[in-house]
């Protein structure tokens, strides 16, 4: 695999760089997407039955059962070679910042450490009244885990329909778009907001910007460089061609 070779000299020399990741890097891990996944029971629900306040207020059990069968989902896949490649570039680049739409955890899982996840994790759980983490909860298959400290309903911690994005990570992906000198959109359509804008931010400020995917989306006529292709085989590629 060939790249620009002032591609190759931009990424060698470097400081700043960002990286938004979306679904397409954890399908290549055989995670179905959200939409992907409301198959066989699932399928008569619509997007917005399983996944925001409103259908957790009414439904609290349907919700919790369908981010419960999610998380067995997520733990039966593993990181994969793009996921990989981007561990190798944080430890390269002195100010590296991962910003995803994810909810996996696959990029902690393969070892990255400065992550932002701004749709939050499917494997963190919540009080949904006084907003505690817990690490375990009992299960009964009947009802919906209760808090330890206040009673509450348990939720996972993920951003659903109609809620905003958790305002540090927003705030501080903004600021590494906005400061970084190369910017990558991976893996993502381009158009959900307010992710979709950080590509933008980064090349209004000068950034240069790189996507990879497997198809051309609203952001390619804008990016500098368009590696069409699976991240997977792409991002390990670059990695060997500029760092050996």
């Amino acid at each position: 695999m060939t790249f620009p070779a002032d591609l190759l000299t931009l990424l060698l020399r470097t400081s700043k760089l960002a990286a938004l990741t979306g679904a397409g890097v954890s399908q290549e891990s055989g995670l179905r997407t959200f939409r992907d996944a409301q198959s066989g029971l699932w399928a008569q629900y619509r997007p917005e039955d399983l996944a925001s306040p409103e259908a957790f207020a009414r439904d609290p059990k349907l919700v919790w059962d369908w981010y419960a069968w999610r998380r067995e989902a997520v733990k039966a896949v593993r990181p994969n070679p793009g996921h990989y490649a981007l561990v190798e570039i944080e430890k390269r680049v002195p100010h590296f910042t991962l910003i995803t739409q994810n909810v996996d955890g696959l990029h902690r899982m393969a070892g990255s450490r400065n992550v932002l996840e701004l749709h939050g994790n499917i494997q963190r759980v919540r009080c949904s009244e006084c907003y505690a983490f817990a690490e375990t909860w009992g299960d009964d298959g009947e009802s919906v885990p209760r808090c330890e400290i206040c009673g509450g309903l348990l939720r996972p911690d993920v951003v659903w329909f109609g809620e905003a994005l958790p305002r540090e990570q927003l705030e501080a992906a903004v600021e590494a778009a906005r400061t970084c000198d190369v910017f990558f959109s991976i893996g993502t359509s381009g158009v959900v907001q307010p992710a979709a804008s950080l590509a933008y931010a980064a090349r209004n400020r000068g950034a240069v910007v790189v996507e990879v995917n497997l198809e051309p989306t609203p952001l390619t006529p804008k990016a500098d460089f368009f590696l069409q292709g699976k991240s997977g085989e792409i991002l390990p590629a670059l990695v060997k061609a500029v760092w050996g």
